[in-house]
């Protein structure tokens, strides 16, 4: 084989240039064909119709039901059909607004609901914390309970609650009269509206805390180490490290998580509603059960839907401020 043979079976195939395809032409200065995206700007929403429908049908037209009885008479002749509802504008909103009852029940509710968002943050993120330093097998046992509790239907988590606070046969109430100097035997935890509320507040708090545990342990496992081990060679003690290395990393979390338990404790119902048997006293009142009363109870259907209303504009504010939150998360990342 001569030389030049050889030189020529070694040449490889030529390719086309990668200025020809940055220029966006292809072969004979044709334009290069680029894919298009199927169903443009249209194919989200299509995909996204089938959800909207269901969240108008199931939340739409009760909200809008809700606005329309708000501004209405409507009591049980109504109801029945024995007289036409009558609109009365904002009848309704000025005789809650000018009710005293109305604004106690609005504070309590919000004292309630800040009470178990703080106990719920706090015992969420010391669980999540000392879930780091125990070994794995620990974990894993843990992990198991909170989810088991979590998962626990509040109608059976609310039953076992009144047994342990029950005045006769209550476990605590045994537990706490074997302290020396305490007798506690037959004492009525549901006498008063605070020991009742903080009773309630403590089973609140109970079926929230394995998901703030869980999100919290999640969010713990993206603090680099090197941070912490640097700040440590600084001179910074636990607090230290927490305050200014593991809390700047999960406040996003901590932001969204807070938000939520806001949410969710403020439209506490079954809790305070079974506990009760059905019958909430005025000192147990929150928005939800007040407005469920006004309507039910009372059969002032449209009073109870302008304290519903009011509810819901007041957890619109909540929010709105979840999802500002959100927006700028999505911003950072």
């Amino acid at each position: 084989m001569s030389a030049a043979e050889t030189t020529t079976a070694k040449v490889p195939p030529t390719r086309p240039s990668t200025a020809q395809g940055a220029g966006g032409t292809g072969g004979a200065g044709k334009p290069a064909v680029r894919p298009r995206a199927g169903g443009g700007a249209a194919l989200p929403w299509t995909l996204l119709a089938p959800c909207l429908l269901v969240l108008l049908l199931v939340l739409g037209y009760p909200l809008a039901r809700l606005v329309a009885l708000s501004f209405q008479k409507f009591g049980q002749p109504q109801l029945w059909g024995f007289q036409e509802p009558e609109t009365v504008g904002f009848a309704n909103f000025t005789r809650i607004l000018g009710d005293g009852e109305f604004w106690a029940v609005v504070v309590r509710t919000i004292v309630f609901a800040g009470g178990a968002v703080i106990l719920t943050m706090v015992l969420g993120m010391l669980t999540a914390l000392l879930l780091q330093r125990v070994s794995g097998w620990v974990k894993t046992l843990i992990n198991i309970a909170l989810v088991a509790s979590w998962g626990m239907p509040i109608i059976v988590a609310t039953a076992i609650f009144k047994w342990l606070f029950d005045t006769d046969y209550g476990v605590l109430n045994w537990l706490l009269s074997r302290l020396p100097g305490v007798d506690m035997i037959g004492h009525n935890w549901f006498a008063s509206g605070p020991q009742g509320l903080a009773v309630i507040m403590l089973l609140v708090v109970w079926g929230a805390v394995p998901f703030v545990v869980i999100t919290l342990s999640a969010g713990l496992t993206q603090v680099p180490k090197e941070l912490e081990e640097a700040a440590r060679l600084d001179g910074a003690g636990s607090w230290g490290v927490f305050r200014y290395v593991t809390l700047p990393v999960l406040k996003p979390i901590i932001v969204m998580l807070t938000t939520l338990s806001v949410i969710w404790d403020m439209g506490v119902f079954p809790q305070v509603f079974v506990m009760r048997n059905g019958h909430p006293e005025a000192e147990f009142q929150l928005l939800t059960t007040y407005s469920y009363d006004k309507a039910f109870v009372v059969n002032d259907y449209g009073g109870g839907s302008a304290i519903a209303l009011v509810t819901v504009v007041l957890l619109l504010g909540v929010v709105a401020v979840y999802m500002r939150q959100m927006l700028k998360i999505g911003e950072v990342e």
